[in-house]
């Protein structure tokens, strides 16, 4: 069996990260999407326990998975340790930009050099979501733009109440 994981911060889950996932799950026999905690990014707009739960929302109801082929999880440790535990021998990675390349072939190298059995397939972003990362979603929730064309559906009132939290508590401590 044939099992891969896509890993990622997905705060929140992009239009973007389920086009990857739909075109990894068409390659191998199971895909985990596993929300992992990148310690070079502040707090994020959702927890890991929380963006675990809006991905399998996003995931649920995708055209053509046959249950069990893609699963979500997460993890706070080391991608290879992971993969390791639960036997997976590649690792995706969606590709936007040249900037995506430079930091993501750099990880590919030291993963491999960690777990040699790990492999990396990269996977350049659709036309239509090279612009998107979920910095833009947030940013773009703060002064609340339609999110309809930029995150699943599943999820769009989530991101916006989660936003109208934020925005309730700024200024109001100290």
């Amino acid at each position: 069996m044939k099992r891969a994981i896509y890993p990622g911060s997905f705060d929140p889950v992009t239009l973007g990260h389920l086009n990857i996932i739909k075109r990894a799950a068409a390659m191998f026999d199971e895909l985990i999407v596993c929300v992992s905690v990148n310690s070079s990014k502040s707090a994020g707009l959702f927890t890991p326990e929380e963006r675990v739960e809006l991905l399998r929302r996003a995931v649920r109801d995708i055209p053509g998975l046959e249950r069990g082929r893609v699963e979500v999880d997460s993890s706070p440790g080391l991608l290879v340790d992971y993969a390791k535990a639960h036997g997976a021998k590649a690792a995706v990675k969606g590709l936007r930009a040249v900037s995506d390349f430079e930091q993501e072939v750099q990880m590919a190298v030291i993963n491999r050099k960690l777990n040699p059995r790990l492999e990396t397939m990269f996977l350049a972003s659709s036309d239509k979501y090279t612009y998107l990362s979920s910095t833009v979603v947030k940013e773009m929730a703060r002064y609340g733009a339609d999110l309809g064309e930029f995150v699943p559906r599943e999820i769009v009132d989530a991101v916006n109440q989660r936003m109208r939290e934020l925005e309730g508590t700024e200024g109001k401590e100290g």
